[in-house]
């Protein structure tokens, strides 16, 4: 038996392919799992038993995981590449490519090394004094680890505060958090237990992600306890330790895409997905909510507002006060094909709210309890928890009759009314007892243990259903709680946040931290869902902010009984429309933005420093941000603003989008933040895709052009825009093709050349470019004619015949 005093003897004691085994004679077991160059895997047994369950988070390159889980001992869909073993006397160093790990043979501390050119380099090191628990302590699993001075740490998810997340704690305990504090509540809805650590001085860093289901914590520098120097630490309420160290050198954004890659495929929505959604409380809680929905539309006519969808709220699932899922109110929605039908007429999807608990008096309770559909007591009862205003029980969605029973339901009381989406909401699985048990595909555990798996599996089926009722169609999910590889079903947002200025700037940071933790689609409640109506200005900017999310969508339960619409200011209400216009002017480049993060991981929303890691200022708390690795965003987040302050990262230069003037990079510059333009800039060497088409709500409409930023001296810009039919999955089988731009750029002349290239013809005759119009070389078309070219607010509109130049 291990002790404080004898801590565990190592040595290695077999090797398996890839796995290397090191065991103790006290007991416990190490593994490593040698799986990429730049992923390795460490799992610490303390008594050599693993007792963690299937992992539903490892799909390395997959589109999923089978449902009950993925054998935690599968390195099927990984390289396992060639590596080198050196066996001392006090020490085991395994090494790839990219990696150098040193396990001490005394105590099984880990020594983390990344080549740097030709040398390696230590990044991270197990604590010297008491890195695990080999069952000292209590049955916690504990890691804690080396802090170094001026490390940052970005990720974990969806957390309140700054985006570097040294100094402070964090609980990963899925809450329905409603009204937070986008500035210091914690925990709030997800749990995603990956961080990045990144060393600006050396441009080195890793990705750490902690594969386990249970509610768990990180100290990231706020405790000190003087007998073991500067350390930062996790720790978990059940299961094993087991991470995956992921390399990130040169840039932050490698262990972003490698651990989105080791967690599965981003969902592809459809395209319809990133337009305006509406949504309100108010409308379905009303008692002739048929009617308000109706006026929603007539409203959004009036005033010209371009709208794809509207997110459905519980209220039409209500009697009486209470809400049951699945359950129709025909007093409010009298004809519900009707209904819905008015609003795939007017090209307007809806998303329909459900929720996984039963009422203790939902009509199907008894007959779901008789079923074994809902997670119980130990002594078979049902196990109640408390869910809105009433007591009730949750699905047990670890049961395969349960999910049967969701995906019939979804079929039945939704799809086959022409519901196009559902909205999984209301599901944190808020259970804190251990007399609860889950299914557990058939071996039984305390539910408490698996929280965030319920939901995970609860998205999963709403997702299955979609499949299963329109199988050529892809499936459009939100989900406002989750785990890693939610990014496999659902679009998200930041949840129930609290109307206010602080609210605006921490969002944002909010969505930064998820997007570096591989959840890249999502948003947040344009306006504020809790607390008092904002007023005109806040809501301007907040929308000026939102339409660079993917996910887009204005939704409230304000304290006062207004609503949060686009006509709720009529003095802002032509600007709202003309942002949401600029929202769909850009959807060509936020839908590519989202195919390369399906295709190759990417993150939709960067931090500054992520970008431009070599440039110290980015590394500041600031408020902007990058779209993809082309658009600077800069959002107003503090009232009475006429004008915004940027950074402009050096090393490059930058176009303003509203004026076509050329600014260099590594100064501050004092930009003009009216109403109706929000401060965008293009980063030198880029084009941006966009839908130049005049739009009216019900009338979309598509014409395609790039705003082209070009190399101030000697470049290539090139600019791509993927084109398909932005609903089906014919893309799976190669059905899509791309228009792809090539700006050549030297003292004199701009060489333009565009073609199109993959599956079909091109869907447009013609392209526009836009040139910044101080620019005074010489444009000639390398493979055709430009058609005309006329002056556009700073910049020049060239048209090209994209038949001329299609490949």
């Amino acid at each position: 038996m291990t002790s404080l005093l004898h801590p565990p003897v190592f040595a290695l004691t077999r090797t398996d392919g890839n796995a290397l085994h090191f065991a103790s004679a006290a007991g416990p077991t190490i593994d490593v799992f040698v799986l990429e160059d730049d992923i390795v895997r460490v799992r610490v047994l303390p008594d050599g038993n693993a007792h963690g369950p299937r992992t539903w988070a490892i799909a390395p390159g997959l589109d999923d995981v089978p449902v009950e889980g993925r054998d935690r001992l599968d390195l099927s869909g990984f390289a396992l590449p060639a590596f080198e073993v050196v066996a001392g006397s006090d020490s085991v160093q395994i090494e790839t490519a990219q990696i150098r790990l040193t396990v001490t043979l005394h105590g099984g501390y880990c020594a983390w090394e990344l080549r740097d050119d030709s040398e390696w380099r230590r990044v991270l090191q197990d604590r010297a004094t008491q890195a695990y628990n080999f069952g000292w302590w209590d049955e916690r699993v504990y890691h804690y680890l080396r802090r170094e001075p001026g490390e940052m740490y970005v990720g974990l998810g969806e957390r309140a505060g700054s985006l570097d997340r040294a100094g402070g704690q964090y609980r990963m305990a899925n809450i329905d958090a409603m009204g937070y504090s986008a500035r210091t509540t914690d925990p709030l809805y997800k749990h995603i237990p990956f961080y990045l650590t990144w060393q600006r001085e050396t441009s080195l860093g890793f990705g750490l992600f902690y594969d386990t289901l249970a509610d768990c914590s990180f100290d990231m520098g706020r405790e000190l306890d003087n007998y073991h120097g500067h350390y930062r630490h996790f720790i978990a309420e059940h299961g094993d330790l087991d991470y995956y160290f992921i390399a990130s050198p040169a840039t932050p954004l490698a262990a972003v895409r490698r651990f989105t890659w080791l967690t599965g495929r981003p969902a592809l929505m459809p395209k319809w997905g990133l337009g305006y959604s509406g949504s309100t409380m108010s409308y379905t809680d009303a008692p002739d909510a048929q009617q308000q929905m109706g006026e929603f539309l007539e409203r959004c006519r009036e005033y010209d507002v371009l709208c794809d969808s509207f997110h459905l709220s519980s209220g039409y699932t209500s009697i009486g006060a209470k809400r049951y899922v699945f359950h129709w109110n025909r007093d409010k929605f009298p004809d519900t094909d009707g209904f819905v039908q008015r609003y795939l007429a007017e090209g307007v999807r809806l998303c329909a709210n459900i929720k996984p608990c039963l009422l203790r008096d939902h009509p199907e309770f008894e007959q779901a309890a008789r079923d074994g559909l809902l997670i119980r007591a130990r002594d078979g009862a049902p196990a109640w928890v408390q869910f809105w205003d009433e007591v009730g029980a949750y699905l047990d969605f670890t049961n395969p009759d349960t999910l049967a029973w969701w995906q019939a339901h979804v079929t039945d009381a939704l799809l086959r009314h022409g519901i196009a989406a559902t909205w999984n909401d209301n599901n944190e699985f808020e259970i804190w007892t251990d007399d609860a048990l889950a299914h557990g595909f058939g071996k039984p555990y305390p539910a408490r243990e698996a929280k965030v798996l319920q939901t995970m599996l609860m998205m999963r089926a709403s997702r299955d259903a979609q499949r299963a009722y329109a199988p050529g169609q892809r499936p459009f999910l939100v989900s406002r709680s989750g785990g890693v590889g939610m990014h496999r079903y659902v679009q998200t947002w930041s949840g129930d946040n609290y109307t206010s200025w602080e609210t605006l700037r921490y969002n944002l940071k909010m969505g930064l931290g998820l997007a570096m933790s591989g959840v890249s689609n999502t948003g947040h409640d344009i306006g504020g869902f809790s607390g008092p109506a904002p007023d005109a200005e806040l809501f301007v900017r907040w929308i000026q902010f939102g339409i660079f999310m993917p996910r887009f969508s204005i939704h409230s339960w304000n304290d006062d009984g207004t609503v949060n619409e686009p006509w709720m200011h009529r003095e802002a209400t032509t600007h709202v429309s003309d942002l949401i216009k600029l929202r769909y002017r850009l959807m060509p480049y936020l839908y590519h933005l989202l195919w390369e993060s399906t295709q190759r991981y990417e993150p939709v929303l960067r931090p500054m420093f992520a970008e431009f890691p070599h440039d110290p200022r980015c590394y500041e708390d600031g408020d902007d941000m990058m779209l993809g690795s082309a658009l600077l965003v800069a959002p107003v987040v503090e009232s009475g603003q006429t004008h915004r302050q940027v950074w402009l990262p050096a090393g490059t230069h930058w176009v303003s989008y509203w004026s076509g003037e050329t600014f260099a990079g590594g100064q501050t510059v004092s930009f003009p933040a009216p109403w109706d333009q929000p401060v965008m800039l293009i980063r030198e060497g880029t084009a941006i895709p966009l839908n130049v088409a005049t739009q009216h709500f019900a009338q979309p409409a598509e014409r395609r052009a790039f705003v082209v930023a070009p190399c101030v001296g000697s470049g290539v810009v090139e600019g791509i825009c993927v084109e398909d039919d932005g609903i089906s999955e014919a893309w799976r089988a190669g059905e899509r093709g791309s228009v792809k731009l090539r700006v050549a750029c030297d003292t004199t002349t701009l060489s333009i050349s565009v073609e199109w290239a993959g599956h079909g013809r091109p869907p447009f005759a013609s392209i526009d470019l836009f040139i910044p119009e101080a620019d005074t070389r010489r444009v000639i078309a390398a493979n055709g004619t430009i058609a005309t070219a006329a002056r556009e607010a700073g910049w020049t509109r060239l048209t090209l015949d994209l038949a001329a130049h299609a490949g």
